[in-house]
């Protein structure tokens, strides 16, 4: 490639970062945290879900908990994966009652080169964690990073937009809300 073309390339990624950086700045004013999938997932959830923050971004174990009902005080770790790759992040606390976890679009984990992480949400699952948990154990599974959750546990676990888990059921309001960061 001729020098002349990368140097374009070049000046065209950095321009596209300054907009970038700009909408990220933008984004953590409002969230008051860093921008992050992490943290403006749990900020989202937050707002939809009716749940407290915990006070510190990093309280070991959850991220809140619920304020209404039927989850009222429960405790919750909450993430959001820009694709959702069969993969979860969990954590052996005794002290977590759910995962709140919004997905993008369904995808493989075989590859990084498998195209752009759009931010949106197309999904989102509740998983109860205790549950989950026994349920990693009779399968070998372990926790932590990318843990492995099988297709049956997705579709269990799933609040929107099919309502399958009846532990918490979405509201019009809420899937409406939602509906916004679909693409």
């Amino acid at each position: 490639m001729p020098h002349m073309e990368q140097d374009e390339q070049l000046r065209r990624i950095a321009g596209l970062l300054r907009e970038r950086n700009s909408i990220d700045e933008e984004i953590a004013g409002i969230i008051q945290r860093p921008m992050a999938s992490g943290h403006l997932g749990e900020w989202v959830a937050s707002r939809i879900f009716d749940i407290e923050l915990a006070a510190v971004a990093v309280e070991p174990g959850f991220d809140g908990r619920f304020r209404s009902a039927p989850l009222q005080g429960k405790t919750v770790n909450i993430k959001w994966y820009l694709k959702r790759e069969g993969l979860l992040d969990t954590s052996e606390t005794a002290t977590l009652d759910y995962y709140l976890v919004l997905t993008g679009p369904p995808s493989s984990a075989a590859s990084s080169h498998a195209g752009t992480r759009p931010w949106r949400i197309d999904a989102v699952y509740l998983f109860n964690a205790r549950r989950f948990r026994r349920e990693q154990i009779a399968r070998s599974v372990k926790s932590g990073t990318a843990s492995s959750v099988t297709r049956q546990q997705w579709a269990a676990a799933e609040i929107y937009p099919a309502a399958t888990n009846p532990i918490l059921q979405v509201t019009a309001r809420q899937a409406e809300l939602l509906g916004h960061f679909r693409l």
